[in-house]
């Protein structure tokens, strides 16, 4: 299993569980995000905590994300970034675009915050 989807009382958890967001695992986050959006669900916090490498098309993967809650008039939150994915989405300046939490907690409380 890739992923673990948590729904939460005002939001939707989702965990990647593998080490690295590139091209093999990209397409099948992709296909969820859309699978957990098209049932309702505006509101995404992306749990990238276990994730040590992302690529392309990683970020990719949670621009979708972060286009398809912006459509819904709902929220998402990035959390859990490792140093080498801050890295990436920095350099991109994706750190102007996107709500970033570098714990799952702050974005828990994040997430929390902008859906009062």
């Amino acid at each position: 299993m890739e992923f673990k989807i948590d729904k939460k009382e005002k939001y939707t958890a989702i965990q990647v569980l593998v080490d690295k967001l590139d091209v093999h695992i990209a397409p099948s986050l992709k296909s969820e995000l859309v699978l957990v959006s098209g049932s309702g669900e505006n509101n995404i916090l992306l749990d990238l905590s276990r994730c040590t490498y992302c690529d392309s098309s990683g970020l990719s993967a949670v621009l979708v994300a972060n286009r398809l809650c912006k459509n819904a008039e709902g929220t998402f939150v990035v959390g859990g970034i490792t140093p080498n994915v801050e890295r990436l989405i920095s350099i991109s300046q994706l750190d102007k675009v996107l709500n970033i939490a570098y714990n799952i907690e702050r974005a828990d409380e994040m997430m929390k915050g902008m859906l009062k």
